[in-house]
């Protein structure tokens, strides 16, 4: 048997990591697997393939790499022809195959960066009797609507088109999801069709104390400050990983720390709000550095050396599918600060984690920005936003925290701020911003003193989390999941509905953030 990994690129992240760590469980639990075929719209760094092709091994390991997979946005050519190198691409790559020898594990189909991709990945599946494993990381509708110009230029001109590229109706497509909120909304329309299967993490041996030295000098030059210490924000330059509120907390807690990120912008898409970020750092003179490990990765640490040679991990995402530095800091032994994500705390819980440094939100004073502009700023581009809005989906958009305050200025979180708005906020002398935020959120006051004294809080691995989190019963889940028997084909309006439901649940206030309505 042949398995199929499908991802739009092979650039450092969580889906890649992902990849890494799971399939040679998958291929151990199943004897039948003997070749693994990784498919790509953009080869990877040759060190990593070299990695991961001796991390295969025994199994032989080949890579599928066919532009047309990877993201519509960075791609030319009309519909027809992206369709046609589509098309002629998954019928290279399926040369062959069949439900007997072939099963599909494709990842983030639904996020809508190639719904071409989506669609006819389906359509040659259902062509051939393949089992197709469509595993949700992130889903489009969930504050991703910049997206939906994009997708009609390229023929999904109605929700109903999306919703059936992304949900086929067919027998042999299975959905997978990273966490128990999705599984749930999914399940309710599609049955035992949806499985819940939480991300594994492995706690490997922490480097050599030698290998840590080294890092160590690495990142200091990196940061060009001998002996200061560095927290970290494991991320690709995203805007919903929010990292100007990780920079405000690195100031607040511990001003001699610099901020680094690992990676830098990833698509076109964020090139602007990488841009802000860093202009704004260099103005200011403010300790961070973005993107230390963009570009060649043969000459750099891991991401898990560079935890473990870190003073302390940050995770201020305003939004993520699953949050793997929620375990990648426990496995490194080192202290998190991270945002308490809604739809990935009560599954945490679940595993056994207690993170005694996580927050819900940070509350700022409206004195430090000017809460006019900011207001006037929000109401046009939540119009604007708004407008871009399928017709039938207006209606169903929340009112903005901040917009609900009909100009009246008080305390709001942080996150809720355009990125000009955080920018002023950081602008502000960090003794001034903390003198007027501390009363706000007195729970920092005791982190402080902690992260000055070198105390900030572990989080131990919970002896119940390998039951969840291990590759081998990851890979026994997986399997499990994969072959569960189901007749009954899912009809259009069923597929609609269920595209429906997270549309309405994504535009209530609680998820609407400014960062996420401009590029």
């Amino acid at each position: 048997m042949k398995l199929v990994i499908l991802h739009y690129h092979l650039r450092p992240g969580g889906i890649r990591r992902i990849i890494e760590l799971a399939t040679p469980h998958l291929a151990k639990e199943n004897k039948k697997i003997k070749r693994v075929v990784l498919a790509a719209g953009e080869d990877a760094d040759p060190k990593w393939k070299r990695f991961f092709d001796k991390h295969m091994a025994p199994t032989p390991l080949e890579f599928f790499i066919n532009s047309a997979f990877n993201y519509l946005s960075e791609q030319s050519g009309s519909t027809l022809e992206l369709t046609r190198q589509v098309r002629d691409g998954l019928k290279n790559l399926f040369v062959e195959s069949n439900r007997a020898n072939t099963i599909v594990w494709a990842h983030n189909l639904g996020i809508a960066r190639n719904l071409i991709l989506s669609r006819e990945l389906a359509r040659e599946c259902e062509s051939k009797n393949i089992r197709l494993i469509s595993h949700h990381h992130d889903l489009w509708f969930d504050n991703r609507w910049l997206r939906w110009p994009e997708m009609q230029k390229f023929g999904f001109r109605s929700l109903d088109s999306a919703a059936r590229a992304i949900f086929p109706t067919t027998s042999n497509v299975r959905h997978f999801t990273i966490n128990q909120s999705d599984a749930s909304r999914l399940q309710k329309h599609f049955g035992k069709r949806v499985g819940w299967l939480p991300n594994l993490s492995e706690r490997t041996p922490l480097p050599t104390s030698e290998r840590l030295a080294e890092v160590r000098d690495w990142l200091q030059q990196r940061v060009n400050d001998k002996d200061a210490p560095v927290w970290i924000l494991p991320c690709r330059l995203l805007r919903r990983k929010n990292v100007a509120e990780a920079l405000l907390l690195a100031r607040w807690l511990r001003p001699e720390a610099w901020l680094v990120t690992t990676g830098a912008a990833s698509s076109s898409d964020e090139q602007s709000y990488f841009e802000k970020l860093t202009t704004a750092a260099h103005h200011h003179h403010w300790r961070l550095r973005l993107g230390i490990l963009a570009g060649d990765e043969a000459r750099k640490p891991s991401v898990a050396e560079l935890l473990a040679v870190s003073e302390a991990v940050m995770l201020t995402s305003i939004q993520e599918g699953f949050g793997l530095p929620y375990l990648e800091a426990a496995a490194s032994r080192r202290p998190l600060i991270a945002r308490a994500i809604p739809n990935i705390a009560p599954d945490l819980e679940q595993f056994g984690f207690k993170f005694p440094q996580c927050y819900k939100e940070i509350f700022v004073s409206p004195a430090l920005f000017d809460w006019e502009k900011e207001f006037e700023r929000q109401t046009k581009l939540f119009g604007m936003w708004r407008e871009q809005l399928p017709r039938v989906c207006r209606r169903l958009a929340g009112q903005p925290i901040l917009l609900k305050s009909q100009k009246d200025p008080r305390p709001v979180p942080f996150s809720r701020l355009t990125l000009s708005a955080q920018l002023e906020v950081l602008a502000k002398p960090a003794c001034e911003s903390w003198e007027k935020c501390a009363p706000l959120n007195p729970f920092l006051e005791e982190w402080k003193k902690r992260a000055a004294a070198g105390k900030l809080k572990i989080t131990p691995w919970p002896r119940t989390a390998d039951a969840w989190l291990s590759g081998s019963n990851y890979a026994r889940r997986f399997h499990q999941l994969a072959n569960v028997q189901v007749r009954r084909v899912p009809s259009a309006r069923t597929v609609a509905a269920a595209q429906q439901d997270f549309i309405q649940a994504k535009l209530d206030a609680e998820h609407l953030f400014p960062l996420l309505w401009s590029r």
